[in-house]
């Protein structure tokens, strides 16, 4: 079965970073591109940054570009999300999701309807 499970939220003040990470398992993990989505209070799902499978080519989200950086790292099995300069704004609950349509266009990607799995989620707050 595929589990993924996200850990590493918390609270964190305005300007502060934080690491999330995500276990992975039940599936071949570097066949599959990864991705970070996530849910604000009383919002929809956001997506906000991928990484594909092959050459691990990331791409973000305008709303996080520059802030934040995708990993993966095959050997571990696992997907990293390290977030910098973190604002009110960033605070939601984060999942970390695979793509099961196979197809690296950014349009796929930004598409949280391509994520057949997702974790549990864990909750980031920026607050102070």
């Amino acid at each position: 079965d595929v589990q993924l499970q996200a850990s590493g939220g918390g609270l964190v003040q305005p300007g502060g970073s934080l690491k999330l990470s995500c276990a992975a398992s039940g599936f071949a993990f570097s066949d599959y591109a990864m991705s970070w989505i996530r849910q604000a209070p009383g919002k929809g799902f956001e997506w906000i940054a991928a990484i594909r499978n092959g050459e691990a080519d990331p791409t973000y989200a305008d709303s996080v570009k520059g802030r934040f950086t995708i990993s993966r790292d095959n050997a571990k099995i696992a997907v990293n999300l390290q977030m910098n300069s973190l604002n009110p704004e960033d605070t939601a609950v984060y999942y970390c999701a695979l793509n099961t349509v196979y197809e690296s266009t950014y349009d796929a990607l930004s598409n949280t309807a391509s994520y057949g799995f997702w974790g549990q989620g864990t909750l980031v707050t920026v607050s102070s």
